[in-house]
């Protein structure tokens, strides 16, 4: 890594230094940038000098035309040190670190958006080596993998660089097949033409997981490439557990087929085969499966489908990133419509209705003295409940749909 040095406050930069000053385009350059550095801020007036001090030994190395833009929301002297400096500075109109981003990439200029936090954290000296995959065209966006680099002593807390990254990574990978080491590395390099394609609309810290998500859902390359994280300059503002939560929480609504498809299927089936081998007085090493066996295949057959069943709401009223696309799901969306839905309701209703009627006649003939088969009464009931479910499901449907 090139040395630098710390800027402070209003000091001026002499030397061989000024060599990039051309390069580094202001608010009022009619020089179009090739590149847009974009830093969110607040209360960094620790860090920021210098980070604006490493971007510009890297145009001066690199030759890019390049523009500095601070998405600030400080009460510090943040603002006027990067101004001094010759970044341009906006301030968002509302709050958030997701938001500050998405104000700043409507300002861009350049071809090319190269991100990362304003608190010595990244080593923008490097920003080149994250952009050069995306100028060949080998990758749509580069990320600095943390975790697959160097971790300086005292830059990550323990918990987040063993349990939190790595965990949260398995998760968007698992569910978005992003294929990265390091999800949550603020340092990434973009094509600007991108940006419309990814559709952001995050405001808070889960934006990091979102651009990953939307990239991952829509097959674009991605790319990593191993950076040393340091120590950072200033007061950190993240929170552990809300902040971690808040991506958990985004990943799993966006994911509706491992949020409710999933879990329903399988609460489904274990409730069916647990119910069937009641029914039919199937032993299994000697263990039978009797009336309690079949009341609770019933219970997990009722609460297998209607998880199942918010898997097809939330992908109709919210057009999550990653749609499922499992073939009951897609069914039910893509080719039936209420009458069909309800069809197969009143359908399922009046068989279960029927069996429940045959069964009452056997208890009559009987001088209701004798019950007939027991498991056969939950089976009954089990399908007029599914079927009441599958009829009222069907207009819910509708309704959210707009049909």
């Amino acid at each position: 890594m090139t040395s630098t040095r710390t800027i402070q406050g209003n000091q001026s930069i002499d030397g061989p230094e000024r060599e990039g000053e051309s390069l580094l385009l202001g608010p009022d350059s009619d020089i179009a940038p090739t590149v847009s550095v974009v830093m969110p801020t607040m209360n960094e007036e620790d860090g920021i000098a210098e980070c604006i001090q490493r971007v510009r030994n890297a145009v001066r190395e690199s030759g890019y035309h390049t523009e500095v833009i601070i998405s600030d929301d400080s009460t510090d002297r943040t603002p006027e040190i990067a101004r001094d400096l010759g970044a341009i500075v906006v301030e968002p109109d509302d709050q958030g670190y997701g938001y500050a981003y998405r104000y700043a990439f409507e300002r861009c200029r350049g071809d090319y958006i190269i991100i990362g936090d304003a608190d010595t954290t990244y080593d923008f000296e490097q920003f080149p080596k994250l952009l050069d995959p995306v100028v060949r065209g080998d990758a749509d966006m580069v990320m600095g993998s943390r975790l697959d680099g160097e971790i300086k002593e005292g830059a990550m807390p323990a918990l987040h660089q063993y349990v939190g990254n790595p965990l949260l990574t398995r998760f968007l990978n698992l569910f978005y097949d992003a294929g990265v080491s390091d999800a949550h590395s603020g340092f990434r390099a973009f094509r600007a033409d991108m940006l419309p394609e990814l559709d952001l609309s995050t405001t808070g810290m889960e934006f990091a997981s979102e651009m990953i998500m939307e990239a991952g859902a829509r097959d674009l390359t991605i790319e990593e490439i191993p950076i040393t994280y340091h120590e950072r300059e200033g007061d950190a503002t993240l929170d552990s557990f809300r902040d971690g939560w808040r991506h958990v929480r985004f990943m799993l609504l966006n994911a509706p087929g491992y949020l409710f498809s999933v879990p329903g299927a399988v609460m489904g089936a274990l409730g069916v085969m647990v119910m069937m081998l009641a029914f039919l007085d199937i032993s299994i090493s000697g263990v039978s499966f009797g009336i309690h066996s079949a009341i609770a295949g019933s219970l997990f057959v009722l609460v297998g489908y209607q998880v199942g069943s918010l898997s097809v709401f939330a992908t109709v009223a919210s057009d999550p990133i990653q749609r499922p696309n499992d073939p009951i799901t897609d069914a039910l969306i893509e080719q039936l419509n209420l009458e069909h839905i309800a069809t197969i309701g009143l359908v399922i209703y009046t068989a279960g209705l029927l069996y429940a009627g045959w069964l009452v006649v056997q208890w009559a003939q009987t001088g209701f003295t004798r019950l007939p088969m027991v498991v056969g009464d939950v089976l009954a009931f089990t399908a007029i409940v599914l079927g009441i479910q599958t009829i009222f499901n069907a207009f819910f449907l509708s309704a959210v749909a707009g049909e």
